[in-house]
């Protein structure tokens, strides 16, 4: 207990910004808002993390300010209008575009158009919600002691690849932890009960529903596939961790319970890939061992994340039909490009199955294409050599298959280096 508590002490110590840092957002907004306010004709709330007060240090700190408009239609467009002429700025791709800009080295604000409205369930997009989450949570929150416990919770999931809501990540999001730990109340009951997690947890802070089999009734299918279903407490139609995977879910679980067998300083700590190190791991127990980098051609943010995500699952998939793949891993960069690593152990042989023996013209062409074959279930199958590497393989790979690559907006495969078992 007694680690425990200096552990976080210390954690919160480094994870929390500087007095400093937190003036200096402030005089920032404090003069770009006004001008922002007075050319978007618009009301203008900060939202997100320094809002509620639960902002952790990062090298670079994005600061969320959400432009409410009474109409729905062309929010971006009017938004784009106001920025122009005032500062330069960037357009992100999203379920309406967003616009970010650089206010000073470290410190960026994202500008967010949503519609107005009087209920959450006039929200035609979840940002039209942040307006209501952040009142919630400034209402809920009443002590110092819950910000600080959302913190380390934060830090927590984002140093160890579980922090975001984005499609290549499938983690918790900012809010979704806000809530959880006024549910839990500490840092630490939160990662207790969430490690011993088996089924699937149902979650209702404000008692919306009067049981579980209401929860289950009344949200939609799609809602119910995450391994904790949070009611969102401004909509109750609304499952605040949607996005959660059983993958990202069953990983955090795994840290949590190493943290607390053993609590350290370095669980708060986001830590580089060595991939040199992961290498020389490889060659050691006798893998084949490739570094990739995927690019896409399509805009940076969850929308490039989440196509170069899907093609390295199904490069796995791919992989797969030859090779073990003992572990492997993936890095976004934010931008339009992310490395993949993959150690595998070549399976030397497979199974190859052919058409039924009954399809005679298929079968010749099967028996003509494969020297070592026999009969199963009324269906022929050939035994094939793999006297391949895992470098060799995704050369070949890449070759036969451009036209998917750019059907799945991949727009390169390198690999930056590899290693093969002799």
């Amino acid at each position: 207990m007694e680690k425990m508590k200096k552990v976080l002490k210390e954690a919160l110590c480094e994870i929390s910004p500087s007095s400093k840092e937190l003036a200096e957002i402030k005089k920032m907004l404090h003069e770009f808002l006004p001008n922002l306010k007075k050319r978007v004709g618009a009301d203008v709330f900060v939202g997100g993390s320094f809002a509620k007060g639960t902002l952790i240090k990062k090298e670079r700190y994005d600061i969320d300010i959400f432009v409410r408009f009474e109409s729905g239609e062309e929010l971006s467009e009017r938004v784009a209008r106001a920025l122009k002429g005032l500062v330069d700025y960037e357009v992100l791709k999203g379920s309406r575009d967003y616009f970010r800009v650089r206010a000073s080295e470290k410190i960026y604000f994202e500008i967010v158009p949503v519609k107005k409205i009087s209920r959450p369930s006039q929200a035609e997009n979840v940002t039209d919600l942040s307006y209501f989450h952040v009142k919630y949570l400034k209402k809920k929150i009443k002590s110092k002691k819950v910000l600080d416990q959302i913190k380390l919770a934060k830090a927590f999931c984002y140093a160890n690849g579980c922090y975001g809501a984005e499609s290549y990540i499938k983690g918790f999001s900012g809010y979704s932890l806000e809530l959880l730990l006024c549910y839990y109340k500490t840092f630490e009951k939160f990662l207790k009960q969430l490690s011993e997690v088996k089924d699937k947890l149902i979650i209702d802070i404000e008692k919306l529903y009067k049981n579980k089999s209401l929860v289950m009734m009344d949200l939609n299918s799609s809602k119910l596939e995450s391994p904790i279903i949070l009611i969102d407490p401004t909509f109750k139609q609304r499952n605040a961790l949607a996005c959660l995977s059983e993958q990202t879910f069953r990983e955090f679980q795994k840290v949590a319970k190493r943290f607390l067998r053993n609590p350290s300083l370095s669980y708060f700590r986001k830590k580089e890939i060595n991939y040199q190190k992961i290498k020389n791991q490889f060659v050691k127990s006798g893998c084949d061992y490739v570094l990739l980098k995927i690019r896409t051609n399509k805009p940076k943010g969850d929308i490039a994340g989440t196509k170069l995500m899907k093609f390295y699952r199904h490069l796995l998939k791919e992989l797969e039909k030859y090779f073990e793949i003992k572990k492997s891993g993936f890095s976004y960069d934010g931008e339009n490009s992310a490395l993949a690593y993959l150690g595998a152990k070549s399976k030397k042989e497979i199974v190859v199955q052919g058409p039924f023996v009954r399809d005679k013209e298929n079968l010749l062409k099967f028996r003509q294409a494969h020297r070592e074959t026999f009969v199963k279930g009324g269906r022929i199958f050939a035994k094939e050599k793999v006297g391949f590497s895992l470098g060799e393989f995704l050369k070949e790979w890449k070759k036969k298959n451009a036209k998917k690559m750019r059907d799945m907006s991949i727009s390169g495969l390198k690999i930056e280096d590899e290693s093969y078992s002799h």
